[in-house]
């Protein structure tokens, strides 16, 4: 690891890995973003808190460039997030009910396909994929599991494998949606200190979940999401109850509210 995360006077004068400006996104009538602004500078581990419906997914396909904004605009890198998505800029940690568990693929499999965007015209792995792959594996210590089946796997298992496809992808900005869902304490452990080494060497992670007891010891920051961002800062502040309240749509006066009330 390459020490502490940057500091926040030198981080507002570099230019941030993920840029969310003014974005607007509509499906039909229903709105899913409202003018939704937000700034994720590498380094940094960035919790996303919201309640169902707040956005959060949908933020999360506009970064990856699965959803056009109505409005606003997008910027990964300094570029497209489809630019970003083909350079293998970006690393994507699913929900498990994203997936098909069913489909037949070893662990070894799910990390390689990390490795597509460096496979050479005739998409067969080398020396050089085959290494970085068993070197995910051994970060998130699952090689013993390299050949089973991946809906064979735990549920903390799964998440662990998918961080490794990011690994071995080689991505910079690592984007993780609810990784702490159906996760036993030992995996949810590992996950965070895995999180915490990427982000010390420089990798810019973001996470949606709904774990506000695993935060502090997560994330360096926390975005509030309502359709909008309601506040990005220091994670204390943002698990105030009052700040709370309003992005979990109970009223602004609540000063007796319990954040594990809403976990």
């Amino acid at each position: 690891m390459s020490g502490a995360p940057a500091s926040r006077s030198s981080l507002a004068q570099d230019p941030p890995a993920i840029s969310v400006r003014d974005v607007t996104v509509r499906y039909g009538e229903v709105l899913a973003l409202d003018g939704a602004s937000l700034a994720v500078h590498p380094g940094r581990v960035t919790g996303l808190i919201g309640m169902n419906g707040s956005g959060k997914s949908t933020l999360f396909k506009s970064i990856m460039g699965a959803v056009r904004p109505d409005r606003g605009e997008v910027r990964i890198a300094g570029s497209t997030p489809s630019a970003a998505r083909k350079n293998g800029l970006v690393g994507y940690v699913p929900q498990s009910e994203a997936v098909d568990w069913a489909f037949p693929v070893s662990v070894r499999d799910v990390v390689m396909m990390g490795r597509y965007g460096h496979l050479g015209p005739a998409r067969r792995p080398r020396s050089v994929d085959h290494e970085a792959v068993a070197e995910a594996l051994a970060r998130v210590e699952l090689t013993e599991f390299a050949e089973r089946q991946i809906g064979q796997l735990s549920g903390g298992q799964k998440k662990r494998a998918f961080v490794a496809r990011g690994i071995a992808q080689g991505a910079r900005i690592l984007l993780l949606d609810e990784p702490f869902a159906g996760v036993d304490k030992r995996s949810e452990a590992m996950i965070v200190r895995l999180l915490r080494e990427l982000a010390a060497d420089g990798s810019t992670v973001l996470v949606s979940t709904h774990d506000l007891h695993a935060l502090p010891a997560l994330a360096d920051e926390a975005a509030l999401l309502q359709r909008r961002v309601l506040f990005h800062g220091d994670v204390r502040e943002a698990l105030t109850p009052e700040r709370l309240a309003l992005t979990f749509g109970l009223g602004a006066h609540t000063p007796d509210l319990d954040p594990r009330s809403l976990v």
